[in-house]
């Protein structure tokens, strides 16, 4: 009878599986590290040339490849969309019925073809060539199909995969990923890509909480509790309660910001004459205030380190709103 293995054997043999486990992982990435090197060690002209197309169309990049270099080219179609350049994913066996009718004149093809003879691709590729559309494509082999009727070929280097057997796509799809990440990105240099036009194109999500701008948010015209520094604390104190805010601008007739009053003040200057008090005998003077164009995130950082919960708004001397720390944690900022 077999006899069981101890807690102690047990432990050794997991110990062992994990190092063997940190092994293979260690080695697949820095194979692919490798590749990723030799990748942008060889970029050349060629990959100016496609940027220069891209940036010449009229229209979309058509972004196209089979099985995995699909699912890769899926994705460059998404991140380009989302960094100004507009893009879509055409399945390649779905052109040959009927999709080509998607690609117009004015658009670009970016084709993925790991081998360069994708015979899905085949329909497509003769479509470009028809209508003189341009073709990019991205591969393995520089002598393929795919390179020599392309009109730029980013041909990938001679990597080895990562994979045990060296046959499944580990390596070469990396690099796949990384030349269309360098692609978008280079375009998105090359075209002035803005934070304002990130923010268009992710208003939802932490992504886009992130990009909300003091502006977006900030309480402006009638809403700004403001008062004159000659007013009295009892108009003052009317025009806090109304607005809502616990605050109050004082300004030098419609828009200088002098001081300001908080709820804190009117506690410290609590005593039988406040109301007769005039608003700029207990204002604090030269407070922090921030511009419009911030971002939300810089002005709840700002409000933190300060220790208050009312920011001013000012832009060129100007007020021009005031924001609460509720309405950065309403609308998801941290």
């Amino acid at each position: 009878m077999q006899k069981a293995k101890s807690a102690e054997d047990q432990s050794t043999t997991s110990g062992a599986k994990a190092g063997d486990d940190l092994r293979a992982a260690k080695r697949v990435l820095e194979i692919e590290a490798a590749g990723l090197n030799a990748l942008a060690s060889g970029l050349n002209t060629e990959f100016s040339r496609a940027i220069d197309i891209f940036v010449g169309i009229s229209g979309r990049i058509i972004v196209t490849g089979m099985g995995k270099s699909g699912h890769i080219a899926h994705k460059v179609a998404s991140t380009l969309a989302s960094t100004g350049m507009p893009a879509l994913f055409i399945h390649p066996a779905e052109a040959s019925h009927g999709d080509l009718g998607m690609i117009e004149s004015g658009d670009a093809v970016l084709a993925y073809s790991n081998s360069g003879e994708t015979p899905e691709l085949s329909d497509l590729v003769a479509y470009t060539r028809r209508f003189k559309l341009p073709l990019i494509a991205i591969t393995s082999d520089a002598n393929s199909t795919i390179a020599e009727q392309s009109d730029v070929a980013l041909v990938l280097p001679r990597a080895e995969e990562a994979c045990p057997i060296g046959m499944a796509p580990t390596t070469s799809t990396t690099m796949m990923m990384a030349l269309g990440d360098a692609l978008a990105v280079a375009l998105m240099e090359r075209k002035g890509f803005t934070t304002d036009e990130f923010k268009l194109r992710h208003p939802g999500g932490q992504l886009g909480k992130r990009l909300l701008k003091v502006s977006d948010i900030m309480h402006s015209g009638e809403g700004l509790p403001l008062a004159k520094a000659d007013d009295t604390m009892a108009t003052a104190i009317l025009e806090m309660t109304a607005k809502s805010l616990g605050c109050l601008g004082v300004v030098d007739g419609d828009t200088k910001l002098l001081g300001i009053i908080t709820d804190g003040d009117l506690r410290r200057f609590m005593s039988d004459n406040l109301m007769q008090l005039r608003v700029g005998e207990i204002m604090t003077v030269n407070p922090k205030t921030i511009r419009s164009t911030a971002l939300a995130s810089e002005a709840v950082q700002v409000m933190n380190e300060m220790q208050i919960t009312n920011l001013f708004v000012v832009d060129d001397d100007a007020v021009a709103g005031v924001l609460h720390i509720h309405d950065c944690l309403r609308a998801g900022v941290v």
